[in-house]
């Protein structure tokens, strides 16, 4: 099994740390590591800054957003990147949610799926460069024709560039069943957020409808599944570990979304947690943060991260181990890496 860190988007500033976890990760052999972007700090800046320091490592963005970029300008960068690390860029897209695109980027959120096929099929194209793109969608048009705005002069262009590989990788950040059977159906991977051993079957389930449509591009052989705990941490007072982990939970099932429009939410209820998952995000929205964080029971935080002594820890690592995940996901300590990969790799 491969191992990957991720160093998350930023808050009110760098995360602390991040050159260390690039280099510790690098030394440990970790095979992949991650960014991402929100509504502040973007996912590419950083993976090229501290990824400059690396020779080995994968360099993934998780998840590139869809609407902050057009498909030709993630294209773009991406094959930008992919000569600059030869060949180790992973490009990791998603469509975020209507309170990000809407109120964010002040674009539409219509037929995520949909638009989502389309994006990456035109990547696709724009990193094959086997001809000058064109592309007649119902989301994307390619040159822009007159009845959408277009002068009339736009052609297909090809790349000026020509591409490191004519394919860099892509996975798809998905929640819902539909969306991760989509994944399975038309990216080279999925990656995973708030994971648990609990729902394997689950997802299982909507990884084979995908494998199993016509010109679907993988099997579970060949698809990679990034993903594990949310955290690691070793520490044998339990609460004490889940208290550090209460807060972000808190805030992805309370106020990551709207009402009603919460995927992360949605994963939860899905895990068997509506009651609890409803009590959060009534506390969080009223701004009743700290008791949002308190109703996050215990067992809700050992579903999806590893806290307790090393034992614990070693034991139940096994159990994830048997799932659906191809990469596992080290959100751990720095320090930890090496101990942990030893463990993953046994």
């Amino acid at each position: 099994m491969r191992t990957s860190v991720s160093v998350g988007y930023w808050s009110a500033g760098p995360p602390p740390g991040a050159q260390e976890l690039f280099e510790a990760a690098e030394r440990a052999g970790v095979d992949q590591i991650w960014t991402a972007e929100a509504y502040g700090s973007d996912a590419w800046t950083p993976l090229a800054w501290w990824g400059s320091q690396t020779t080995r490592i994968k360099l993934g963005t998780a998840v590139s957003q869809l609407s902050a970029r057009p498909p030709v300008t993630l294209a773009m960068t991406a094959m930008t990147m992919d000569h600059l690390t030869q060949g180790r860029v992973l490009l990791g897209i998603g469509t975020s949610n209507p309170q990000v695109v809407e109120g964010w980027y002040g674009q539409p959120y219509p037929r995520p799926l949909e638009r989502t096929r389309e994006y990456i099929d035109i990547v696709r194209q724009v990193i094959a460069r086997a001809g000058p793109v064109s592309y007649d969608g119902k989301h994307y048009q390619l040159p822009l024709p007159p009845e959408h705005g277009g002068t009339g002069l736009g052609k297909p262009l090809r790349s000026i560039l020509h591409p490191y590989r004519t394919e860099i990788p892509i996975y798809l950040g998905a929640e819902g069943p539909k969306n991760v059977a989509l994944a399975a159906e038309i990216a080279d991977g999925w990656n995973v957020i708030f994971f648990s051993p609990a729902m394997n079957d689950f997802y299982a389930g909507a990884l084979a409808e995908g494998f199993a449509r016509p010109g679907a591009r993988h099997t579970a052989q060949t698809f990679d599944v990034v993903g594990g705990p949310m955290a690691i941490i070793e520490d044998d007072d339990i609460e004490r570990a889940a208290d550090q982990i209460r807060p972000t939970l808190a805030l992805y099932i309370g106020g990551m979304g709207a009402r009603g429009v919460n995927f992360h939410h949605e994963v939860f209820v899905r895990m068997g947690y509506e009651t609890e998952a409803k009590k959060i995000q009534d506390l969080y929205l009223a701004g009743d943060k700290k008791s949002a964080i308190a109703a996050v029971p215990t067992k809700l935080v050992e579903d999806v991260a590893l806290i307790g002594s090393w034992a614990k820890i070693t034991d139940e690592i096994q159990r994830w181990k048997q799932t659906v995940l191809t990469t596992f996901s080290l959100h751990a300590d720095p320090r930890r890496l090496d101990k942990l990969a030893a463990l993953i790799r046994r």
